[in-house]
């Protein structure tokens, strides 16, 4: 919440800024920095219910689906997707 919440968008060069992990250089930049509409705590919270209710039905309807950690080097989560590509999970029959 406190990472989309935060994120800013000069509207005169597009360049991204958040307010805690990356400000703005100058107070100049600063006065003119955007929100986008979609990045209020009230439309996140409903976004990660959304997320949250959409992933439980996939969860129970692939049973055997795997969980990927992309909080790791890109060649290690590549490496793992693509053994899940080359052994693909089976699909329930409707």
């Amino acid at each position: 919440l406190e990472r989309l919440s935060q994120r800013r968008t000069d509207p005169v060069t597009g360049e991204r800024y958040h307010t805690m992990f990356r400000p703005a250089p100058t107070p100049e930049i600063q006065a003119r920095l955007r929100q986008n509409p979609r990045d209020t705590e009230e439309n996140i919270e409903r976004r990660v219910q959304d997320y949250h209710r959409n992933v439980k039905l996939l969860e129970d309807f692939y049973p055997d689906a795997f969980y990927v950690n992309a909080d790791q080097d890109p060649h290690v989560v590549f490496e793992f997707i693509e053994s899940c590509i080359i052994n693909p999970l089976p699909c329930k029959k409707l």
